[in-house]
């Protein structure tokens, strides 16, 4: 593991190693491998592991079960990250409520009903789980269906992490092994939700709905359905398929909690909330009503930063989407010191003369840098003029210490892989503002959406144009508005309705399709402001 070493003992496991450095790593089955929860990513030292077991066989290199990997040279060093985290919780903000409490749940003359089903008398609490499983987080809230007040809430690393670091990856990996990343998230969920039953001494009975929101690939595994038809064109879920054929009135989802194998109710309702186009999926719809936006006037867009970046843009009476394949850049993958915001993440930087003045989550020693601290580290080298917009240092070398001490750096490859990421975020602002002829200067709100954006300096986003050029009072941090938008839907069906009727006024916009994409996409790889105005 970053940031900690032991020397490894003839015949241990990777797990006897965690229980040494006093690393959390996730097991429900007394360290057999039945469970399939132990799993970690070998950084380094693999060729001083066992060979893999039975157990193993559905993971590909460099993920191990910890309790199934053998070190058998002893002192031989092996360099591990546990692949499910506890991250911190991005709280979504208590806005003020734009839809009344009118869940499906309710409880009359003694009786719990979903809608008008009877389903047991009511013994406790009467409560409902809001859950945003993201490509690299998933993230879940505990809500009092009566009061609707939250309750509890959590979030994990993804630990489908595994099966490939983006959607198209995963969709592979979930061909050749099914029900592998289905089953990971199911026990990943279950595992946060023991731990707040324990904690707030509840029966998983008194759970009775479940809403789960996701992109179109990330909402369809969790539910089994069979996500190869996102992978290829046209890139549509199954639901959207046969929504369009019209074998289905909507793209939503809903299944008995025992089908799913989920630690509540086994009666509770899982509700999926519905999809927008291809890969704008349901925690973008989400989004929608956690902010409102395509409900007023004015011109307003949204931003949701992710390994898939989604922009939607409301303005002059038309509504219109992208999705962007951004990558995990940001969010830890494919930088050598990147990691999401857990406990050790640099999230700030300061350049002060020639050294960084850095500020990690929980003020702990630095073990990486996480999306907003990657943000920082680039704009403060440009504007000190140490790095070109090209990602070439000034010195020309191939890397620069961030964290000596630590020995944590930042490197040529790891600048070009955060310039494609925003490159994608970049071609979906610059492409959807064009599409409907607006200036940035026109945006009258931009909702900065997403687990790292809450902690982003909006002035560094756009001086290296991550974020169009729209003047900072006017961009809205909304933190993950996907769970919160998850929430408002579990405690209202007015809300689910409303949603119904917004979705069937936006136009999708495929990004791969526009003639100048690639031209914008390669411009877009530089580390500078945006234009102030957009070419019509």
């Amino acid at each position: 593991m970053r940031g900690k070493s032991t020397p490894p003992t003839s015949r241990r496991t990777l797990f006897d190693d965690a229980d040494e450095l006093a690393l959390r790593v996730p097991t429900s089955c007394r360290r057999t491998g039945r469970c399939r929860e132990c799993v970690v990513e070998v950084r380094s030292g693999e060729e001083h592991l066992g060979g893999r077991t039975e157990a193993e066989r559905f993971l590909r290199p460099p993920f191990r079960l910890a309790c199934q990997a053998v070190v058998e040279e002893d002192g031989a060093p092996v360099d591990f990250d546990v692949v499910r985290r506890r991250l911190r919780i991005v709280v979504p903000e208590r806005a003020e409520r734009t839809t009344p409490i009118d869940p499906a749940v309710t409880v009359a003359d003694g009786v719990v009903h979903w809608q008008d089903d009877p389903i047991e008398p009511v013994h406790g609490g009467a409560y409902g789980l809001a859950v945003d499983i993201g490509t690299t987080t998933i993230a879940l809230e505990l809500v009092d269906l009566i009061s609707g007040q939250v309750i509890a809430a959590a979030a994990v690393e993804n630990p489908q992490r595994f099966g490939g670091s983006d959607v198209m990856n995963r969709i592979s990996y979930d061909g050749a092994h099914p029900d592998e990343l289905r089953q990971a998230a199911r026990r990943a969920v279950n595992a946060e939700l023991r731990d707040l039953y324990a904690r707030l001494g509840i029966s998983r009975r008194e759970i009775y709905e479940v809403v789960v929101v996701g992109n179109s690939t990330m909402r369809d595994i969790f539910f089994g359905v069979d996500v190869a038809s996102i992978g290829e064109r046209p890139y549509k879920s199954v639901t959207e398929l046969e929504q369009a054929a019209g074998e289905r009135e909507s793209t939503e989802l809903l299944v008995l909690a025992w089908q799913l194998g989920l630690k509540v109710h086994p009666k509770a309702r899982v509700w999926g909330a519905p999809l927008i186009a291809s890969h704008v999926g349901a925690d973008v719809a989400a989004d929608l009503v956690a902010t409102g936006l395509g409900t007023r006037e004015g011109i307003e867009m949204l931003v949701d930063v992710g390994t898939n970046t989604e922009v939607v843009i409301s303005a002059r009476g038309r509504v219109v989407a992208a999705s962007c394949p951004a990558g995990p850049a940001f969010e830890g993958g494919e930088v050598t010191y990147g990691m999401q915001a857990s406990d050790g993440a640099i999230e700030s930087v300061r350049l002060n003369g020639h050294s960084f003045h850095l500020e990690t989550i929980g003020g702990m020693r630095p073990q990486g840098i996480c999306g907003s601290g990657l943000i920082d580290l680039i704009a403060e080298l440009r504007r000190a003029g140490r790095m070109s917009p090209k990602g070439v240092f000034a010195d020309r070398s191939y890397s620069l210490d961030v964290a000596p001490d630590e020995g944590i750096t930042f490197t040529r490859a790891d600048a070009s892989a955060l310039a494609q990421a925003k490159a994608a975020n970049t071609v979906g602002q610059w492409i959807l503002l064009r599409e409907l002829g607006v200036e940035p200067t026109e945006v009258d709100r931009l909702y900065l959406a997403g687990g790292f954006a809450t902690y982003v300096d909006v002035r560094n986003a756009i001086d290296i144009g991550f974020l169009a050029p729209v003047a900072e009072d006017r961009v809205v941090k909304v933190g993950n508005s996907a769970l919160r938008g998850a929430r408002e839907l579990l405690l209202s069906v007015s809300a689910r309705r409303g949603l119904g009727e917004l979705i069937g006024r936006i136009g999708h916009v495929e990004l791969e399709t526009t003639p100048d994409f690639f031209e914008l996409f390669v411009d877009g790889c530089q580390f500078k402001p945006l234009p102030a105005r957009v070419a019509v």
